[in-house]
């Protein structure tokens, strides 16, 4: 069974009470994530969701509440570290699919973790990149 690569909106998401169904959404994909071994992540996604959470989210997290998060739900996931190839990858599918900086980085981690699809609210649903299949859990 091959892993998918869950991006940051799916954590802040589980923080989301104006949006309950993907609150509900979110939650059930990170604990599936954890309890089936099915989901990675990047450091690129800890630092994101930690600076959402703790900064520019409607509920913002203390540093303990976000260390218990980190702890709990972002540490289980987290695959790898980033470099210099992760680097190189993110500038090639830059240009060759159009993507942002950052979204290439979501990318390239997910392709040098083996993962099959990108489950992303930020990407293009549907779009193929390299045996990458974007999906938006959220439609």
């Amino acid at each position: 069974m091959s892993a998918d690569f869950l991006d940051t909106n799916i954590f802040v998401y589980t923080f989301d009470s104006l949006d309950l169904a993907k609150q509900a959404a979110a939650r059930r994909l990170v604990a599936e994530a954890i309890e089936q071994r099915s989901g990675i992540i990047s450091s690129q996604v800890v630092q994101e969701t930690l600076n959402v959470l703790t900064g520019k989210a409607r509920v913002r997290l203390s540093a303990q509440q976000a260390g218990r998060f980190l702890h709990e739900m972002l540490i289980p996931l987290w695959r790898g570290a980033p470099t210099p190839a992760l680097y190189e990858s993110a500038l090639s599918l830059r240009d060759r699919y159009g993507l942002g900086f950052y979204d290439s980085l979501i990318v390239a981690a997910a392709l040098e973790a083996g993962c099959t699809r990108v489950l992303s609210e930020d990407l293009q649903h549907g779009q193929r990149i390299e045996g990458l299949t974007i999906e938006n859990p959220f439609r």
